[in-house]
């Protein structure tokens, strides 16, 4: 399975940008960027649901829905689908594409912006990610881990 992790904004619907990228031969997951503390943290998720799908631990019928579970370090779908998922009227996205070669942003009035993954003062306060130790992304990569700890 081939990837790409994208920060994006423009006026197209939720809806209107999932269309473009199944009509692509694609999938996307679309996250709220206030949610994403950096491409690592994404990374690292996109890992983890892809290694459970393999070993047979995924909680959720769907790579996608997986993808989301890591990310927003929760162990119940729901709860994960509603933490992630853009608020409405939100322009801003962040983007895991997957079997998608050329975006074509262009084409849903839509641009590729990808610090809105960057991880900032806000984030870190929202996040939890505040730690004398390590640094924030770590601490993100760190949260994606543990929830093979909650599966069990």
């Amino acid at each position: 399975m081939r990837f790409q992790i994208i920060g994006m904004r423009g006026d197209a619907p939720f809806d209107t940008i999932v269309g473009h990228f199944t009509s692509m031969g694609g999938d996307v997951v679309l996250m709220d960027p206030d949610m994403v503390a950096g491409r690592e943290h994404v990374l690292s998720a996109v890992e983890h649901a892809e290694r459970a799908f393999a070993n047979g631990t995924n909680r959720s019928k769907t790579l996608l829905t997986e993808i989301i579970v890591y990310c927003a370090w929760e162990r119940q779908i729901g709860r994960a689908l509603a933490r992630m998922r853009p608020k409405e009227g939100r322009t801003e996205y962040v983007a895991v594409l997957l079997d998608v070669d050329d975006p074509r942003l262009e084409d849903i009035g839509m641009v590729r912006d990808d610090s809105l993954m960057d991880v900032t003062e806000w984030k870190v306060g929202n996040l939890g990610l505040r730690n004398c130790f390590l640094p924030p992304v770590d601490i993100a990569v760190e949260n994606v881990a543990m929830v093979d700890l909650m599966k069990q």
